[in-house]
């Protein structure tokens, strides 16, 4: 089985020579996957933009199919050339038994469009709570809402990573969602408690989903203590980008490094304390795998499922008082850090494994075989 993997923004995980762009958890979690069918002896492509490589360059057993470029095109006629002519010919070109994309967006409608055409079928991948809310999606366009909600409603099978996604879905869309868990990548190093330099930890991309404004609030209210902060601009996001970076730039116990390539974050991760979440929405964060895997606990004002605070994996907030108060418990106290920090590390093993994972989807990758063409 041939399976090919939409996302125009994925080539700067699979190929570090791009990480210079911006990137987010669902081309993350998209890559992760691919890499791990890969593994598993599967025929595995993806659809991506064009960055300047070349097309059918194959990376880590990947080949991938170029589209187009962010702004190619002329406002107005560019949303049908090059942006749905390119995406078609990629996915022609990759000529996959199933496809799959994830992210709410035009390109689900594009591809839903495609596979029609083609008596072929693909999975979409859930990736915030937002994708399951009609006046929450975080699409900018009319037109590329419809797109989406059209391609959602044609969907072979839909994939969510929590409960609160699952029945979102029902109760918006009358669809209904098979939950998959996260994979997260192995780390490179293994800091002891007492080599980690970084109290606190934020990452995230700078947009108002995210709540940057909060983060520099917690270091106001912490000013002993060592605050880490990551996140570059998104599209539209510029101003406030540089509204943060002037105003974190202001304070003393902020570093903000801005965009850090997602190969290179690792490094902060791996000597965090603490890693602390402020936004308003999320799906499943990888944020949270990332710090998990590497036994630094998460304070958070959204907590999956009731999961962190059932099983123990940091600290589930309601408030910026309490997130002054858990933090500085967590930093202060050693024996309760390496508490928290050992079921983490267990949580991820047994959770999220690349087996534990795969198995689940594998079982719907056949489904999705088996049932012939989408429906019209």
């Amino acid at each position: 089985m041939e399976i090919c993997l939409l996302g125009y923004d994925n080539l700067p995980v699979l190929a570090r020579e791009y990480n210079q762009f911006e990137i987010g958890g669902a081309q993350v979690q998209m890559t992760l996957l691919a890499k791990a069918l890969v593994k598993r002896g599967h025929r595995v492509s993806m659809v991506v933009g064009d960055y300047g490589q070349e097309d059918g360059v194959v990376w880590q057993g990947i080949k991938t199919y170029r589209t187009y470029k962010a702004n190619e095109g002329l406002p107005l006629f560019r949303f049908v050339y090059p942006r749905w002519t390119s995406t078609w010919a990629a996915l022609s070109r990759a000529n996959a038994d199933v496809y799959f994309t994830s992210c709410a967006g035009m390109q689900v409608g594009l591809l839903a469009l495609f596979c029609n055409k083609h008596s072929k079928n693909f999975i979409y991948r859930m990736a915030s709570d937002t994708d399951a809310e009609p006046t929450e999606v975080i699409i900018k366009h009319w037109r590329d809402k419809k797109l989406y909600e059209y391609g959602l409603n044609k969907a072979a099978h839909i994939v969510c990573q929590n409960k609160k996604q699952r029945e979102l879905l029902k109760l918006n869309y009358n669809r209904n969602a098979t939950l998959i868990k996260s994979l997260v990548e192995e780390p490179l190093k293994d800091y002891a408690q007492s080599e980690r330099d970084i109290e606190i930890l934020w990452v995230a991309n700078i947009r108002n989903i995210k709540r940057p404004d909060l983060a520099i609030e917690l270091a106001r209210r912490l000013p002993h203590r060592h605050f880490n902060m990551v996140g570059g601009p998104l599209s539209g996001c510029r101003e406030l980008y540089l509204n943060i970076e002037k105003e974190a730039g202001s304070i003393e116990n902020i570093k903000f490094h801005g965009r850090i390539p997602y190969h290179d974050v690792g490094d902060l991760y791996d000597k965090a304390r603490v890693f602390v979440n402020t936004s308003d929405k999320e799906g499943f964060p990888n944020t949270f795998l990332q710090s998990w895997r590497r036994g630094v606990p998460v304070v958070t004002f959204f907590d999956p499922d009731g999961l962190i605070t059932r099983e123990g994996l940091g600290y589930a907030v309601n408030s910026m008082d309490e997130m002054e108060k858990v933090v500085e418990k967590l930093i202060n106290n050693d024996d309760e850090w390496l508490l928290i920090s050992n079921r983490c590390r267990a949580y991820v093993e047994l959770h999220h494994g690349d087996d534990v994972v795969i198995k689940p989807f594998l079982n719907v990758l056949q489904q999705v075989e088996n049932i012939g063409s989408t429906n019209e």
